[in-house]
């Protein structure tokens, strides 16, 4: 079974088609329509990574991410934010809240996988030497 991606976007049809995508790489997903389900599902089993939307319901993903970032158990998860929020100021604030990477909406597939495939990794060398 391969490493577990949570993808979490209130747009189903983005969620589902990034779900198929990662499904296609040989990823296994979850899905969480926002910061609140996000939680609950990383409660229930933690993901390798998380791809994460940032403009949602109830909580946002630069609340969900400081909240993972401030808690022990989820500190180094790695977090890809994915935004339709493509300004400068935007995508410092993403990083600041302790994203690994942002990307922008829309982005191809191709980088997204890539992405993830890159931060996994970078992911694997800091537990080694960690």
């Amino acid at each position: 079974m391969g490493r577990l991606v949570l993808v979490v976007d209130d747009d189903n049809e983005i969620r589902q088609m990034m779900c198929l995508l990662l499904k296609l790489h040989g990823y296994e997903t979850a899905e969480a329509v926002d910061g609140v389900d996000a939680l609950a599902k990383i409660n229930q089993r933690q993901p390798d990574l998380i791809v994460l939307d940032v403009m949602m319901p109830k909580m946002d993903g630069i609340t969900l991410c400081k909240t993972l970032r401030d808690d022990l158990l989820t500190a180094r998860l790695p977090i890809i934010m994915l935004s339709g929020k493509t300004t400068p100021r935007a995508v410092e604030e993403g990083l600041e809240a302790g994203a690994d990477r942002y990307l922008t909406k829309p982005s191809g597939l191709d980088v997204l996988t890539q992405t993830i495939g890159d931060v996994l990794q970078d992911s694997l060398t800091e537990q080694r030497s960690g």
